[in-house]
């Protein structure tokens, strides 16, 4: 079950640059933000909460990374939503009789979550992600 949305992500070129713009414009807490690097999605992210939910700021360690191509074809901007849920697979299974396909196989992203994205084909060109929590 989607329990809530668990942050909206935002690729940028500059995480320093962005990061001062967020924490300027939300009037938040700098010692609030997390930043950790992704391997698996080769992105260096920041995590600013924002009441219940999270923005999520993602940079590029390589030229090589998903989110270095997204910048080069779209520029900073929106790139996904992440949708908490409890059961990754479950949701996964959930949704495959939808004809809804997932960009890969579920696998460890920031935060030590469990996440799968699924593709924007089939969710009116919007690149939703669930993620699920360490238990």
């Amino acid at each position: 079950m989607i329990k809530k949305i668990d942050h909206i992500a935002i690729a940028v070129q500059n995480l320093e640059t962005a990061l001062e713009t967020f924490v300027n414009v939300l009037g938040c807490d700098p010692g609030s933000i997390r930043i950790e690097e992704v391997p698996t999605e080769n992105v260096r992210v920041a995590f600013i909460p924002v009441g219940e939910s999270k923005i999520e700021l993602l940079e590029p360690m390589s030229e090589e990374s998903p989110i270095s191509k997204f910048l080069s074809k779209n520029g900073d901007g929106m790139h996904h939503i992440a949708l908490e849920t409890d059961d990754v697979a479950n949701e996964v299974k959930r949704i495959e009789p939808l004809g809804v396909q997932t960009l890969g196989q579920p696998k460890e992203g920031a935060g030590g979550k469990t996440i799968v994205f699924l593709h924007p084909r089939q969710t009116n060109r919007v690149l939703l992600e669930f993620c699920q929590k360490k238990h």
